[in-house]
């Protein structure tokens, strides 16, 4: 459903400088019906990237093509296909009500509002709207205004969906509804939906997979689960009953894998990151020579969060 081959944008420098390859040859494929996070640092690139799939921007290289068309040469025709949420609420017009709002975008997409009083008022229920139909927008939540600025975009009846922080800003209730519906709309309606978020409890509740860019480029591409799955086995948690002796100190202060963490007279933790699974067995070998008592050894559980910060610091470190 998307495409984007060797994507690039240079932006000119500002009083002088040089100039910002704000996205530096991307490429990556959305299929229908997909879920996919759009993530990376501020200044990564992806907000440039958005703005490319919908056409506010023109690219310096490079290829997108939405359904089959191509983006740039025919972009009119791939705009059929796309719509956007960008800048969180901003895409509604707020001295209009919830049903005008809806009425006045699908007119602009060349839908007759007449034609899809339905649709109007299946989304307005979708979104929990129908008792604020006739209020204006300025006079709604945040989260409301942000679930009336998603409507418009779905209403459009376009397969592909940018959202660009759609959850930004919003209570933890706003934020579980709105993320509940698009995970309803992209298994019943097949609607391809890329996202950018901040926030990774999003993307991992939300999202079959994430892109992660870092300095313009694609650092990451690939489903959260298996992302988490990498991670997820390398550090442990030893927990040894009173301090350790010098020697064990001396013994294990050698292997960089591990950390000496907390120590106090009933117990001294240590954290073992397990590049090597042989590392683990030296550690059981010191603690062992002395016959320490070991009160317990737990697996550390990687939130996405933290995932996310070791793949840029790994880009970084390649970079």
């Amino acid at each position: 459903m998307v495409r984007v081959e060797c994507l690039e944008k240079m932006y000119p420098g500002r009083r002088g400088a040089p100039p910002v390859k704000a996205v530096d040859g991307i490429s990556f494929q959305v299929s229908r019906g997909q879920l996919v996070g759009l993530l990376g640092p501020n200044g990564a690139g992806k907000t440039t990237t958005v703005k490319v799939l919908c056409g506010l921007i023109r690219p310096d290289a490079g290829q997108i093509v939405i359904n089959g068309k191509d983006m740039v040469r025919r972009r009119l025709d791939a705009l059929e296909d796309v719509s956007a949420v960008l800048e969180g609420n901003r895409n509604i017009y707020w001295r209009l009500t919830c049903r005008e709002n809806l009425e006045f975008f699908a007119a602009l997409k060349g839908r007759d509002p007449r034609a899809v009083r339905r649709e109007i008022d299946y989304y307005l229920e979708l979104f929990r709207l129908q008792d604020k139909a006739h209020t204006e927008a300025r006079k709604l939540s945040r989260g409301m205004q942000q679930k009336l600025a998603t409507a418009v975009a779905l209403l459009a009846g376009s397969q592909v969906v940018l959202l660009d922080e759609p959850t930004l800003g919003l209570d933890v209730q706003s934020s579980l509804e709105i993320r509940q519906l698009l995970k309803g709309l992209v298994h019943e309606q097949r609607r391809t939906v890329i996202l950018t978020s901040h926030d990774m409890h999003v993307v991992q509740d939300t999202c079959e997979r994430v892109i992660i860019m870092n300095q313009g480029r694609i650092v990451a591409d690939d489903s959260v689960r298996n992302l988490l799955d990498l991670f997820r086995v390398k550090v442990y948690h030893i927990v040894v009953e009173g301090p350790l002796s010098p020697k064990q100190r001396d013994a294990l202060a050698v292997l960089p894998q591990v950390q000496i963490g907390e120590e106090a007279l009933k117990q001294t933790v240590l954290t073992v990151r397990l590049d090597d699974s042989q590392v683990l067995y030296e550690v059981f070998g010191v603690l062992g020579e002395e016959q320490a008592v070991i009160r317990s050894i737990d697996q550390e559980q990687n939130s996405f969060e933290q995932i996310f910060l070791e793949i840029l610091a790994r880009g970084s470190d390649s970079a």
